[in-house]
């Protein structure tokens, strides 16, 4: 299998000791590619330095993340469209409103997401979208830029059947993460994943993050990395009554078409 992990936090400081270990073991587990998720000021600069460590391995995305929205200022506008010159920079985002934390308020969210989906449609780079506990203002916003945007994935799909199919109406891809794997918290997406055609669907483990719950035995420090993203292809090929190689590569293809990765 050549797997493509579509979003791993692989900056985050608890990669730090080891990280060229990280990389390898993804490598041994067959995973190829990796979008490396840029979600802040500090973090996407970083994102990049790293797609550029890695080239034809690793490449970034370029955006600020909802619970850092207070901090896109006209500065960061500036930095995050110099960091979208850069061909490593394949995406914008991860951006989007989160309702659930409120860790910025919302209307600074509000902000900082139509910044960035004009830095989308100046650009014509995908997107890489969060969304949690804020559809309505969401799908608003989006619709603002009908016609205007490329193509955009919602990252880290755990909604409802009627989100799923409102993203889905609008020819957006899907990211599917290791919650596929939680028997408590998954359960529903185990019948959604089906609906998804195979040319809206991706995989990412969302890594040092959701660690998927078939992994056994499960690491004492309980941190996600890319080289467990089989399981969630294993998870999400048994849902959709699939072969694990079907999958891998449909989900594979689907990614190099949509970031315009080299094959």
């Amino acid at each position: 299998m050549q797997l493509i992990d579509i979003g791993a936090n692989l900056t985050h400081d608890s990669f730090d000791h080891d990280r060229d270990a990280v990389l390898q073991r993804a490598r041994d587990a067959g995973v190829a590619k990796m979008i490396v998720t840029g979600a802040s000021r500090e973090h996407s600069p970083k994102a990049l330095a790293l797609a550029r460590a890695h080239p034809g391995e690793l490449f970034a995305t370029a955006g600020v993340h909802p619970h850092h929205a207070t901090e896109y200022t006209e500065e960061c506008d500036a930095e995050m469209r110099a960091l979208h010159a850069h061909p490593e920079v394949v995406a914008v985002g991860e951006c989007g409103l989160d309702y659930f934390r409120d860790f910025s308020p919302r209307p600074a969210q509000r902000k900082a997401f139509e910044r960035q989906l004009q830095i989308a449609a100046d650009t014509g780079k995908p997107l890489f979208l969060h969304q949690r506990d804020a559809h309505a203002d969401f799908m608003a916003m989006m619709k603002d830029f009908d016609g205007r945007l490329g193509p955009a994935v919602v990252h880290c799909f755990t909604g409802s059947r009627e989100e799923l199919f409102d993203y889905l109406d609008q020819d957006w891809h899907i990211g599917i993460t290791g919650w596929l794997c939680d028997e408590r918290r998954g359960l529903h997406l185990r019948e959604l994943v089906k609906s998804i055609p195979a040319n809206r669907l991706m995989i990412e483990t969302d890594a040092p993050y959701l660690l998927p719950r078939t992994v056994k035995p499960q690491p004492s420090h309980r941190r996600n990395e890319p080289m467990y993203l089989a399981h969630i292809v294993e998870e999400l090929a048994r849902d959709r009554g699939e072969s694990v190689a079907v999958t891998a590569a449909a989900t594979s293809a689907t990614a190099t078409a949509f970031f315009r990765l080299p094959a």
